[in-house]
């Protein structure tokens, strides 16, 4: 089956798609800053009989190291199938609460480590004619979301840069997603702002997302999303229905997204 390296694969969604891509009989290498995460769930997914999976630390920031790492698991197996620029944080606060270390944190892991991955990738799959990169942003790179706009910025960069890699990599043999979740109950939800100097919503937000969803979609759910969407060969995958009904309002009336946004703000404010 496919050789694929999955970034941010030490929890949430990384781990999810990992299992997925081993299930189905994968060779799956697991990437993360946490060493320790990544190594214990690939031992845990060479318990299952199926695929194989593998771990390596990796900071998404680093462009030197993602081209080794990626360039070394194309040597090592004789060709990369499956890319999943899946590493990042969550930032939220209001724009006054914003420092630069906010932007230049959100910057370098959620957009910067997808353009690493990118950069490291693409070629790899022009060269061998195949292979599939996908690429994980968020709901809020497609419709307007406070709170939290280094994050918002930097997602719909992410959405932006892999709907025109599509389209110039389709004639080369190279297919490209772009994945947007909406809330999804990975440890984001619960480390925003992780190093960062603190904000109004810094720390565990969780019980305050779960106050506008109160069923918060799992990762194993989006990561069956994801496999087949990928199956499809889809742009776009927008998950849950939840999420495909706010992008299609967006669509539809971006006036009144925008004063759903608004209101969201003012409720906030109201509860400081």
């Amino acid at each position: 089956m496919g050789i694929s390296i999955v970034t941010g694969g030490a929890s949430g969604i990384g781990r999810a798609v990992a299992t997925a891509l081993v299930n189905r009989g994968d060779t799956v290498i697991v990437t993360d800053v946490n060493v320790t995460g990544a190594g214990a769930v690939a031992d845990k997914l060479n318990t299952l009989g199926r695929g194989k999976a593998a771990s390596a630390a990796l900071d998404v920031s680093d462009a030197d190291a993602v081209l080794a790492l990626y360039r070394d698991v194309r040597d090592e197996h004789g060709r990369l199938d499956l890319v999943f620029n899946n590493a990042g944080i969550s930032i939220g606060g209001l724009a006054e609460e914003m420092t630069l270390d906010h932007w230049n944190r959100a910057i370098d892991i959620n957009l910067k480590g997808v353009v690493h991955g990118v950069h490291a990738a693409y070629p790899i799959m022009l060269e061998q004619g195949s292979g599939h990169i996908v690429n994980t942003a968020s709901l809020a790179g497609l419709v307007p979301m406070p709170m939290g706009i280094p994050y918002t910025a930097t997602k719909h960069a992410v959405v932006g840069l892999s709907l025109g890699l599509r389209a110039e990599a389709a004639e080369r043999g190279v297919k490209v997603s772009v994945v947007c979740p909406g809330f999804v109950d990975t440890p984001l939800l619960t480390h925003i702002n992780p190093g960062l100097p603190e904000t109004s919503m810094s720390g565990d937000g969780r019980s305050e997302i779960k106050k506008a969803q109160p069923r918060l979609y799992t990762p194993e759910k989006l990561a069956h999303d994801i496999m087949r969407g990928i199956e499809k060969n889809q742009a776009l995958i927008v998950a849950p229905a939840s999420g495909r009904a706010a992008w299609r309002a967006m669509r539809f009336s971006p006036s009144g997204a925008l004063r759903t946004a608004q209101f969201a703000v003012r409720r906030m404010r109201s509860q400081r």
